[in-house]
């Protein structure tokens, strides 16, 4: 387990900084109005047990947390709550979504962000909540809060890079030779995970709130900010769905249209060929035949028939000339010629 930070905070101010977990309780322990933050990266079962048992978490949330690979949810355990939440990173330089999962567990006086990807780093979040004592001074549902609008805001850049990604399907769909099923796929299982990363999001807001009193008013507003940007992070990820299902349903007629233009040109050019065939077969046959009568005549033995006829070389000849003519006779009613 890597324990990314870990603080106590009373009145929002940083007065504590315990080195390890273990120390945590008994730091929080000389501040009754405190509450602690701990930030953990990837932490295996057995650290997980061992927190729980310092700091009260319900058995339940230990299996989800370590097992990761969870739905984005709300639970309530007693006083003790669980926020799972997919956070999103567009990589430009492989043009793909890169998703993560974060875990807020919220108690009384704790508040413990679990990481179980690279990204997002709440270094920056900390760092704005602790120039801000008045929010923080709110407690542990500040953390929560935070931690889901930078979760939340993370989101749009992972928007604009998929709106150039579908831009770039748009105008490559008609390019001549390029087939986008493919990358269309691709894109299109991006965006789904996408929206299973955020659909839940306003239910789960909408049950944070319930639990919220009304005095705080402040911490709503925050709320319905994280819900607003959520909502129209949905409806652009329905948007980017149903665009991508069009350019796939388009591409396929593309493509099929390409490959019956295709099959078109074979097809003409085999009937060109196949004339060719039929005319130098018919100019096969026509002079076959003379030589056929010639080669007989040209044997020379003496007892061949016609061999000493007076008009034998001309009834060769117009036998050669009557089986070519009528030849090309039959070839040209065919039209073979």
């Amino acid at each position: 387990m890597v324990m990314i930070d870990n603080a106590v905070y009373v009145a929002g101010r940083r007065v504590a900084s315990p080195a390890g977990i273990e120390q945590t309780l008994p730091v929080l322990a000389e501040y009754p109005d405190g509450f602690a933050w701990v930030g953990l990266y990837r932490p295996d079962e057995t650290e997980l047990r061992q927190l729980a048992t310092d700091f009260d978490i319900h058995e339940l949330i230990v299996e989800d947390s370590s097992q990761g690979h969870q739905r984005p949810k709300y639970e309530r355990y007693g006083e003790t709550t669980l926020t799972v939440l997919r956070s999103a990173h567009y990589v430009d330089a492989e043009e793909r979504v890169d998703f993560g999962e974060v875990h807020v567990i919220t108690g009384p006086r704790t508040a413990v962000v679990i990481r179980h990807s690279e990204a997002p780093n709440f270094a920056e979040t900390r760092r704005g909540l602790e120039a801000d004592p008045t929010r923080l001074a709110e407690g542990p549902e500040a953390v929560l809060f935070a931690v889901l609008d930078e979760i939340v805001d993370g989101y749009e850049p992972v928007m604009a890079g998929l709106e150039n990604d579908v831009d770039e399907i748009e105008d490559a769909l008609f390019a001549e030779g390029h087939e986008q099923s493919q990358r269309i796929y691709q894109l299109s299982r991006e965006v789904i995970a996408f929206q299973r990363a955020v659909t839940p999001l306003p239910a789960m807001l909408a049950a944070i709130a319930a639990r919220m009193p009304a005095t705080a008013l402040e911490q709503r507003r925050r709320l319905r900010d994280v819900g607003d940007h959520a909502v129209r992070v949905i409806e652009r990820a329905a948007g980017y769905r149903s665009l991508l299902e069009n350019a796939l349903t388009v591409n396929t007629a593309l493509v099929g249209q390409r490959q019956n233009d295709e099959t078109r040109i074979l097809t003409e050019a085999s009937l060109r060929q196949s004339e060719e065939m039929k005319k130098i077969s018919s100019w096969a046959a026509i002079i076959f035949a003379p030589s056929l009568i010639g080669s007989v005549y040209g044997m020379n033995f003496h007892n061949m028939p016609e061999l000493s006829w007076e008009w034998g070389y001309p009834f060769s000849i117009g036998l050669m000339a009557a089986f070519a003519g009528a030849l090309y006779w039959i070839f040209k009613k065919k039209h073979w010629l």
